[in-house]
């Protein structure tokens, strides 16, 4: 593992990659340090955490692009499966020198803070809980964009899916505040819902028998569930995504909270898309 994580640092840095990436990145909280802390004389940090935090969406896709699908296209993965490495140790290789290179530049922003002290009393808790907050997101985001890059060799189709993923997810309490909110179109919403969750497993998979199983599982839990209690499906829609919003996790953060629901729901996030990066290994590794 050590080795596929010093391998991809490297080449984040003898590429203009990484430079892009962290000069842009401290660019834009730059701009909004200097308009709300310095000309704005605000004592909130977090004010411009939750200001940039659509950066990942913008950046993050080009971070995680190339990791999994240039390996495609340079047939160079061949050599990843053929090795004595497991496909747990390949991603997290992978993933840690994404993440180095984003703690690089969050390292740098977790002084500005510090330099705001010079000018008076301002709410350090409060700003590094946000950091906190901030690093958990990114941390998600580089996860999920690991993944979408792992499905394709081409690096335009894994940035473009990425960003309009990770695009979704900053938009969807709006988005889901146009969903009709009755029981009856909750049922049919996530029933597409466990037919989506069934493609994505076949696709990490290949595995048709276990997809199938999925579906027929749980469109039956569906079902069951709304003959029973039909009422429990009214509103769910809203309440189901506010709770897997990414970003609304991220709000408990900027209001001081420490939300130890925030961090699992976060960790779990890493964990999840990693678990399926593997899978989509494994499944290459095989095929």
């Amino acid at each position: 593992m050590l080795a596929i994580y010093k391998k991809e640092l490297k080449s984040y840095f003898t590429s203009m990659t990484g430079y892009v990436f962290i000069a842009f990145f401290l660019c834009i909280i730059g701009i909004y340090y200097v308009a709300y802390n310095l000309v704005g004389s605000l004592a909130n940090f977090e004010y411009v955490l939750s200001s940039a935090s659509f950066l990942f969406v913008l950046l993050v896709p080009i971070l995680t692009m190339r990791i999994m699908a240039e390996e495609k296209k340079q047939k160079t993965d061949q050599l990843l499966y053929t090795s004595p490495l497991s496909p747990t140790s390949i991603i997290m290789g992978k993933y840690l020198a994404v993440i180095t290179v984003f703690l690089i530049a969050m390292a740098i922003v977790s002084l500005y803070p510090v330099i705001l002290l010079q000018f008076g009393n301002i709410p350090l808790k409060i700003a590094y809980g946000s950091i906190l907050g901030f690093l958990l997101l990114g941390a998600a985001y580089i996860a999920i964009g690991l993944f979408i890059s792992s499905l394709t060799e081409s690096q335009l189709v894994a940035a473009v899916v990425s960003f309009v993923v990770m695009l979704i997810t900053v938009l969807m309490s709006g988005i889901v505040e146009m969903f009709p909110k009755d029981n009856k179109s909750a049922l049919i919403i996530f029933s597409v819902i466990v037919i989506l969750i069934c493609l994505i497993t076949y696709v990490v998979m290949h595995n048709i028998t276990i997809s199938l199983s999925l579906g027929i599982i749980g469109e039956t839990i569906l079902m069951v569930i709304y003959f029973i209690k039909p009422t429990l499906f009214d509103g769910l829609v809203v309440r189901f995504f506010d709770w897997f919003s990414v970003i609304e996790r991220y709000n408990n953060f900027l209001m001081g909270m420490l939300d130890l629901s925030a961090v699992i729901y976060y960790i779990s996030i890493v964990f999840l898309f990693l678990f399926l990066t593997v899978q989509s290994i494994k499944k290459s590794r095989w095929s």
